[in-house]
């Protein structure tokens, strides 16, 4: 285990070394090129920022304007029918739009009901399953300035929805 730990450490220490002999062999002016890049990934943090201050704002918007509750309420008897925990509800739509939202009603969950009960394997599972679709989508397309996005956003919820019912599905035949 400690030759594993080891290498862990001085995995990034020698890439970095790597890629400055590699570029020092193919006379690149390393630091040089290092600025650029920086230079470049700090426009492109100024042009999402709206992107990202919008989701910020509109999930604070759901989360305390109670329509995250409505939206559960409303889903109830359809997620009774099929065996989804409707206590996970709000965490599978909160995962769409938030990583640290959804980790937060994760973290509620396991207080509540604990990491070992069904509910909590299966809110681990489905967080390992499925993505932050609408996040993911505005940074990655804004930062490459795709506006046709054609497909995309039904492809990754069906991905998504995909991933968590898989999850579902998964803990049921194991955990029962």
């Amino acid at each position: 285990m400690k030759i594993v730990s080891l290498i862990s450490d001085m995995l990034v220490p020698l890439v970095m070394a790597y890629i400055i002999f590699y570029g020092y062999g193919k006379k690149i002016n390393i630091y040089e090129t290092f600025i650029e890049g920086a230079a470049q990934g700090f426009k492109i943090v100024l042009e999402i920022m709206p992107a990202l201050i919008g989701l910020m704002t509109a999930v604070g918007v759901v989360a305390e304007s109670g329509l995250l509750e409505l939206l559960c309420d409303m889903a109830k008897p359809f997620t009774e029918k099929i065996g989804f925990p409707t206590e996970a509800l709000p965490l599978t739509l909160m995962r769409l739009v938030s990583s640290s939202a959804a980790t937060g009603l994760l973290l509620d969950i396991f207080r509540q009901y604990t990491p070992d009960s069904f509910i909590g394997r299966f809110v681990s599972i489905m967080m390992c399953c499925t993505e932050t679709v609408f996040y993911t989508l505005s940074v990655y397309f804004m930062s490459v300035k795709v506006t046709k996005t054609r497909y995309t956003l039904a492809g990754a919820l069906l991905a998504n929805f995909a991933g968590v019912a898989a999850s579902l599905w998964i803990c049921k035949v194991c955990f029962g």
